[in-house]
């Protein structure tokens, strides 16, 4: 495998080679920034280049995973589909719909395989609820609830981060971390049909919205609510997932830990289900393993391309919605 940017994602997806995914091999490591580029060729001892054609052209590799500013996904996959390399592909898929529709065209061109990387498609929390609400313990679904919180740094000294362009990232909290929390709700309550909501921004030189609002209408006529918060301050705890059923409840709290509690006439002061998984921080790898079987062995990967659209166009009707004031059709 080609690891396609050395950035702070990229550390987070060789651990989980190391750790999880075993069966890959690092051979090759490509980034333009030198000192990223030359720490990655240290930490894998893979051939490092500054440039996706030469290393498309001179390195010894069957896939790729690529980690880019979102703005930079088509060119690059495009390119390693060209060449007949298997890709993986961090979310969102795209910056835009229009782009994101190019590259899944292309990728039905090719029979190599293609998939997104969602890390919180493994998360075993989110499994566990998954199949608790399979099994009937809260009822009919009525509702969900989602917070994501994520720190930033503000240094107004510091050189823009690639994530506050517009151009380059799409959007902002929604489109980039709020994803991770959207893929969970559409796992848990089914598919989405419609968001409303409202944004704003309070991050020195972060150009997309730092906070978002978000309701939901799912298809099943279910309920939710997604807030996305961008934070540099002190915050206090808040529930990670909440659903509610019409005989119970699940409730996830506990950070990357992932604690889930489920609430019901059983239950009614609650029983922890789960507690102090490294699920989530293993989920990494968990992905990239998932690839390596759909290639190695043929099983069936998680979730398609087609559905991993999901987070990108609910992020997009979202920023729909803010300009008309309206209900957005996601699909």
């Amino acid at each position: 495998m080609a690891l396609i940017g050395c950035g702070g994602i990229a550390q987070a997806h060789w651990a989980g080679i190391q750790q999880i995914a075993k069966r890959v091999d690092v051979t090759v490591v490509v980034d333009k920034n030198p000192l990223a580029l030359e720490a990655m060729v240290s930490e894998t001892g893979a051939d490092g280049f500054t440039e996706i054609g030469e290393a498309l052209e001179m390195g010894d590799f069957d896939a790729v995973d690529i980690m880019l500013p979102h703005a930079s996904h088509e060119f690059a996959a495009l390119a390693c589909f060209a060449a007949g390399k298997h890709v993986l592909l961090e979310k969102p898929i795209a910056h835009t719909l229009e782009s994101a529709e190019r590259i899944l065209r292309a990728s039905r061109d090719v029979d190599t395989t293609f998939m997104i990387a969602e890390q919180s498609q493994y998360w075993p929390d989110i499994i566990a609820a998954r199949q608790l609400i399979d099994d009937g313990a809260i009822g009919n679904l009525i509702s969900a609830s989602g917070n994501f919180y994520d720190r930033v740094t503000v240094d107004s000294g510091a050189s823009r981060p690639w994530r506050y362009d517009l151009s380059a990232a799409g959007g902002g909290v929604t489109i980039d971390g709020g994803a991770h929390w959207i893929r969970p709700l559409r796992m848990m309550m089914g598919e989405i049909s419609e968001v409303i909501g409202v944004a704003g921004n309070h991050v020195p030189m972060m150009e997309g919205e730092s906070w978002s609002r978000m309701l939901i209408k799912f298809e099943n006529a279910s309920a939710g609510v997604l807030n996305c918060q961008n934070y540099a301050h002190a915050a206090g705890p808040a529930d990670l997932f909440r659903v509610t059923g019409t005989e119970g409840e699940l409730l996830i709290t506990g950070g990357r830990e992932g604690v889930l509690t489920l609430f019901n006439s059983s239950f009614p002061k609650g029983e922890i289900i789960m507690s102090g998984v490294a699920g989530r921080k293993n989920s990494y790898g968990e992905e990239i393993k998932n690839f390596c079987e759909v290639i190695l062995d043929g099983t069936d990967m998680a979730a398609s391309p087609e559905f991993s659209l999901g987070e990108l166009r609910t992020a997009l009707a979202l920023y729909a919605s803010i300009k008309s004031g309206r209900w957005e059709k996601v699909w």
